[in-house]
C-alpha cells in the first residue's frame, strides 16, 4: 500500500480489534473504528480512528482479530501545510494526515504533530486517540 506510519517509540502495547476475514491490511495502516469494537482502514476525515496496525493481516487468512496500537510515537505522511502542535486526522488519502481546524470534534483526531511539514514529508505524531 505505501505511506504506511512507522513505530520510533513504543509507549504502550496494542490491543485486539476486530477485522473482517476477507480484508489485508498492512503493518502500520491508519485504521477507523466501528461498533463493535471493529477496524477497518481509514478513509475519511469523518470516521473515528481505531489506531495504527501493529501488524499485517492478509486477507481471507482466517483472522479476524489484529493488534492495534492507541498510544506511541509514530512517523507518519502528511498532506498540505502541518505545523508543530496541530491535531492531525485522516485525510481522505490512504495513510496521509491533515491538520485540522480547532473546532472538529477531538473524536475524530489520531494525534498530534511534534514536527512541521508539508504535502509528502513524513513527520513525528504522536499518536493518541481519545
Amino acid at each position: 500500500m505505501g505511506n504506511e506510519a512507522v513505530l520510533v517509540y513504543k509507549v504502550g502495547f496494542p490491543i485486539n480489534f476486530i477485522v473482517a476475514n476477507g480484508t489485508g491490511i498492512e503493518k502500520g495502516c491508519l485504521l477507523a473504528m466501528t461498533d463493535p469494537m471493529t477496524a477497518a482502514a481509514a478513509v475519511s476525515l469523518s470516521q473515528t480512528p481505531a489506531g495504527i496496525a501493529a501488524q499485517e493481516k492478509i486477507a481471507s487468512n482466517g483472522q479476524t482479530e489484529l493488534a492495534v496500537y492507541r498510544s506511541g510515537y509514530f512517523r507518519v505522511k502528511i498532506s498540505g501545510a502541518v505545523t508543530v502542535g496541530d491535531a492531525l486526522a485522516h485525510s481522505g488519502t490512504a495513510n496521509f494526515l491533515i491538520a485540522v481546524a480547532a473546532n472538529i470534534s477531538g473524536s475524530k483526531v489520531f494525534g498530534t504533530a511534534l514536527e512541521t511539514g508539508t504535502t509528502g514529508e513524513s513527520i513525528l505524531m504522536e499518536l493518541k486517540i481519545r
